[in-house]
C-alpha cells in the first residue's frame, strides 16, 4: 500500500493562506489519485478535494471550490493543497488519501490515510 505524510498545518488569521504538503511512499504505481478530507470537532468527515495522478483532472467540494487548489509533483510523488482566503469554518484535522480505483474516486471511498494535520483558522 502507500503510505502517505501531511505537513504544512497550522494556525493562520481569517483571510490568510496555509499550503499543505502530502509525501507518497511505499507502492505509489498502486495510486490512482490523491485527495484531502477534513473532519472538524462534532462534525462528520469531509471531502474536500482529489486530483487524479495521471490526467490531472481536480474535484472540488463546494465549500472549498474557488478558495482551494489541490495540485501535485509526479516527479516527487507529492500533492498539496493551497488554501486561500481561509475561514473560521476551515478550522479541521485534514488528512491525506489516497484512491486505488476509479470507483474509490467517484465513491469518495478513498483506501489509504495519512495521519493528519491541524488548520486552525482564528477570526
Amino acid at each position: 500500500q502507500v503510505q502517505l505524510v501531511e505537513s504544512g498545518g497550522g494556525l493562520v488569521q481569517a483571510g490568510g493562506s496555509l499550503r499543505l504538503s502530502c509525501a507518497a511512499s511505499g507502492r505509489t504505481f498502486s495510486s490512482y489519485a490523491m485527495g484531502w478530507y477534513r473532519q472538524a470537532p462534532g462534525k462528520d468527515r469531509e471531502f474536500v478535494a482529489a486530483i487524479r495522478w495521471s490526467i490531472g483532472i481536480t474535484y472540488y467540494a463546494d465549500s472549498v471550490k474557488g478558495r482551494f487548489t489541490i495540485s501535485r509533483d509526479n516527479a516527487k510523488n507529492t500533492v498539496y493543497l493551497q488554501m486561500n482566503s481561509l475561514k473560521a469554518e476551515d478550522t479541521a484535522v485534514y488528512y491525506c488519501a489516497a484512491a486505488y480505483s476509479d470507483y474509490e474516486l467517484i465513491k469518495r471511498d478513498f483506501g489509504s490515510w495519512g495521519q493528519g494535520t491541524q488548520v486552525t483558522v482564528s477570526s
